[in-house]
C-alpha cells in the first residue's frame, strides 16, 4: 500500500465533529470560491479554517452532479476547483473551523452555472464526498438552461424541471437523512408569476421555476432556501423577490447579494445598501442572509466596489452580529 494512500486512510479515520447544534432561525451564509483559495502549506492558514464566527454556513462552490470520485480525498473530477489545496487538506481545514467554530455548518454546492452533468448525478459519489469530507450536507443549486415553465388553467405555474427538483431534494434526503442538511439555491425570479407577484418584474424564462417545488410536499424535506438575488438587471428588486418566496416558503429564507463581476448585470450594493438589505430582512424571525462569493473581488476597472471582506461586514453589522470587521484572509 502506498505511503499516500495511508495517509488518506488515516485522515479518514479521524474523526471530523459536524452536526453538534442546529441551524439557527436566522443565517449568514458565504459561498466558498474555491478557485480562489490562495495557497496554504497546513491547515490553519486557510481563509476556511479562518471563517468568523458570524458566518453560520459556508457553501463549497462547486462539485459536479457527474463528478466522479473514488472515496479517496482526490478531488482531481469533482469539480471542486482547489487548485493549491489537496482533499487532505481541505478535510483538516474544515476539521481546523471547527475546533473554534464548532456550531458552523460546512456543506457541499452542487452545480452552479457552469456544471450541467444533472442527467448523470452520481448522488452515491457526492454522499461519499460530503461524509469523507466531513460536511454537514448538500447544497442543491440547480440551474437548468430551459425551466420550461407555463401558467396553467389554475393560474397556478408550473415547469417541466418541477419532477427534477422534487428528485434532487426527495433523493438527497433519503441518502442523508437529518440532522444533514438539505438546502436549495433558489433563482431570482424564481417564486414571481402568481398571486400577488403575478406581474413582478423582471419577465424571464425563469419566472416561477421554484413555485411547483415549494408548495409540494416534498418541501418538507428542505430546512433552507437561498434566493440568488443579482444577474437579474436594473428592474429586479431584491426585497420583492424575499417577499415573493416568503408567501409559499415558511421556513429559513435567506436573501443573497454578489460581488460584482465583469459583465454582470447585478443588483450590485454598496456597502450601505447591503447593511440595510440585511437589517431589513433582519426583521423576518426566519431571514437570513447569504454572499455570493467569499473570496471575490470586484474588476480593478470597475470602479469603488465592495469585495467578499466588505460585503460580508455589512452583513454582519445588518443582523446586529458581533465580530463584523474581523478581515477574511
Amino acid at each position: 500500500m502506498t505511503l499516500r494512500r495511508l495517509l488518506v486512510l488515516a485522515l479518514l479515520a479521524w474523526p471530523v465533529t459536524t452536526l453538534a447544534a442546529p441551524l439557527p432561525a436566522q443565517v449568514i451564509i458565504a459561498y466558498h470560491d474555491s478557485w480562489s483559495e490562495p495557497p496554504a502549506t497546513n491547515p490553519a492558514q486557510t481563509s476556511i479554517a479562518q471563517l468568523p464566527r458570524y458566518v453560520d454556513v459556508l457553501m463549497l462552490a462547486f462539485a459536479r452532479p457527474d463528478l466522479v470520485y473514488a472515496n479517496d480525498l482526490d478531488l482531481t473530477q469533482t469539480g471542486l476547483e482547489y487548485r493549491h489545496m489537496t482533499g487532505a487538506l481541505l478535510r483538516a481545514s474544515i476539521a481546523a473551523l471547527r475546533q473554534r467554530h464548532p456550531d458552523v455548518k460546512v456543506l457541499l454546492s452542487v452545480g452552479g452555472a457552469t456544471y450541467r452533468g444533472w442527467r448523470r448525478l452520481n448522488l452515491d459519489g457526492i454522499v461519499s464526498l460530503v461524509r469523507d469530507l466531513g460536511l454537514d450536507g448538500i447544497d442543491w443549486d440547480y440551474e437548468p438552461n430551459h425551466p420550461d415553465c407555463h401558467t396553467q388553467a389554475d393560474g397556478l405555474i408550473a415547469c417541466v424541471t418541477d419532477r427534477s427538483w422534487e428528485a434532487l431534494v426527495t433523493r438527497g434526503r433519503a441518502a442523508l437523512p437529518r440532522p444533514f442538511l438539505i438546502t436549495v439555491s433558489a433563482w431570482s425570479v424564481g417564486a414571481y408569476g402568481q398571486g400577488t407577484f403575478a406581474h413582478a418584474r423582471p419577465r424571464s424564462p425563469y419566472t416561477g421555476s421554484m413555485l411547483g417545488l415549494l408548495r409540494s410536499p416534498h418541501a418538507k424535506d428542505i430546512d433552507l432556501v437561498s434566493i440568488n438575488a443579482y444577474d437579474a438587471g436594473p428592474t429586479f428588486n431584491p426585497l420583492e423577490a424575499f417577499q415573493a418566496y416568503r408567501a409559499v416558503w415558511p421556513g429559513r429564507l435567506a436573501l443573497g447579494v454578489e460581488v460584482r463581476y465583469a459583465g454582470g448585470t447585478g443588483p450590485f450594493p454598496s456597502l450601505t445598501q447591503a447593511e440595510a438589505l440585511a437589517r431589513t430582512v433582519a426583521r423576518d424571525p426566519m431571514g437570513g442572509m447569504m454572499l455570493y462569493a467569499w473570496l471575490m473581488k470586484p474588476p480593478r476597472d470597475a470602479g469603488y466596489s465592495p469585495d467578499g471582506t466588505g460585503l460580508a461586514g455589512a452583513l454582519c453589522r445588518g443582523m446586529a452580529r458581533t465580530g463584523c470587521d474581523g478581515a477574511i484572509p
